[in-house]
């Protein structure tokens, strides 16, 4: 059983599913796993049967979690119930962590009240992708060693920061996924000297970030191109709904041009990038795009965030650096004017930007080689041998 319910971990599950496969082809005993849950469109076409499409109902941010707090109730106990119904053998919860967290305590109960001679069903629980715990709340660490059999990392830190905490916990550094998915697309095509500079606006894959995060993007494009009038730019977003959406509540410049998918292909040809913070961040680096960052968020998430949140950047490149690569503004200070100043300085200084990507690359040199989902596929099937 796997759940995801962003685009992202639909992707990785996806992915995950297709390792597992290839691993267990390779096996001798020759048995065929079955796989189902909640995901997207991505887990549906790799074989998964779906429940229902969980991506559909990505929100961020306490305050959007407490006006959907039934709605999600309500099909957290639809996949306990389904769960329990099939047994799998295990359980897999990709990226997703509050939702995934909570899932996979409430198995753990139902198996420890249960369990029985007759009713022996004790499922692996396996989570990939760990759930920020080092950034806000790590008392969770204690509740992931609880109930997990397995934690997955991406990021190379994660595994000495649980072993100093909770040593029990068995987690495995298997490496960033995006590191096989762009590797095809990495290589820029050379621009000549004379070729317009490229932004790249990158306001994130949900409704409630797209509604944040453009007014401030196209405010300092705006401003960026009042001093720079030769920059053009471009927005990816991940899918046509989010498109419309955009189409309907904001005014775009007619010559930015809009793009749905292929993050690498728009990458590898921009000079900077304005991205709100998350996983996209570490895509930029991977291509050695010297990026701002950006973050806005409810009052009541904010407000309640700046008091657990401990880490001092919520941009990933600048966590694995310990230093500000990307510069980076959270809420008030997402302002147009600090986004556009911070970006011509990059456009516009040549010595920083060759330090920036000089130090892009050791951060990405930092995140494993290719063939994370195969080693992810292979830690998970020893929990069987």
């Amino acid at each position: 059983m796997l759940i995801a319910g962003e685009a992202s971990g639909d992707l990785l599950a996806a992915e995950l599913v297709s390792a597992l496969l290839a691993a267990l082809k390779r096996s001798e005993d020759g048995r065929v796993p079955q796989f189902f849950g909640a995901g997207g469109s991505r887990m549906a076409t790799a074989g998964v049967e779906l429940a229902f499409d969980l991506t559909q109902h990505s929100v961020i941010g306490i305050s959007d979690v407490l006006i959907n707090y039934f709605k999600f109730r309500r099909l957290f106990h639809q996949l306990l119930k389904l769960a329990i119904e099939r047994k799998p053998d295990a359980i897999i919860g990709v990226d997703y962590g509050g939702f995934n967290l909570r899932f996979g305590h409430a198995i753990k109960q139902y198996v420890r009240k249960n369990r029985s001679a007759s009713t022996p069903w004790n499922p692996k629980i396996i989570q990939f992708v760990s759930p920020q715990v080092w950034a806000s709340r790590p008392g969770r660490a204690n509740l992931l060693a609880a109930d997990y059999d397995l934690l997955l990392s991406i990021f190379p830190f994660e595994k000495d920061w649980y072993a100093k905490r909770v040593p029990k916990l068995r987690v495995e550094f298997v490496g960033h996924p995006m590191v096989d998915r762009s590797s095809k697309s990495r290589v820029q095509s050379p621009k000549s000297e004379n070729a317009a500079p490229t932004v790249l606006l990158l306001p994130g894959s949900r409704k409630s970030e797209l509604q944040r995060h453009l007014p401030p993007m196209l405010g300092a494009l705006k401003l960026i191109q009042e001093k720079l009038p030769s920059v053009k730019a471009k927005m990816v977003l991940p899918d046509e709904a989010l498109k419309q959406l955009a189409d309907k509540l904001f005014t775009l410049p007619s010559d930015t041009e809009i793009q749905i998918g292929n993050l690498p292909q728009a990458l590898a040809q921009a000079d900077v990038a304005i991205a709100s913070t998350g996983t996209v961040t570490v895509e930029c680096a991977f291509f050695g795009v010297p990026t701002v960052t950006l973050y806005k968020t409810s009052w009541l998430t904010y407000q309640i965030a700046k008091r657990i949140v401990t880490v001092k950047s919520l941009t990933m490149p600048n966590l694995l650096a310990n230093e500000e690569v990307f510069p980076e503004f959270i809420q008030g200070a997402a302002t147009p004017d600090h986004i556009a100043r911070a970006a011509l300085e990059l456009l516009q200084n040549e010595p920083r930007r060759i330090q920036i990507k000089k130090r892009l690359a050791e951060i990405i040199s930092s995140l494993g080689g290719p063939g994370a989902t195969t080693r992810a596929a292979t830690a998970i099937l020893s929990l069987f041998q």
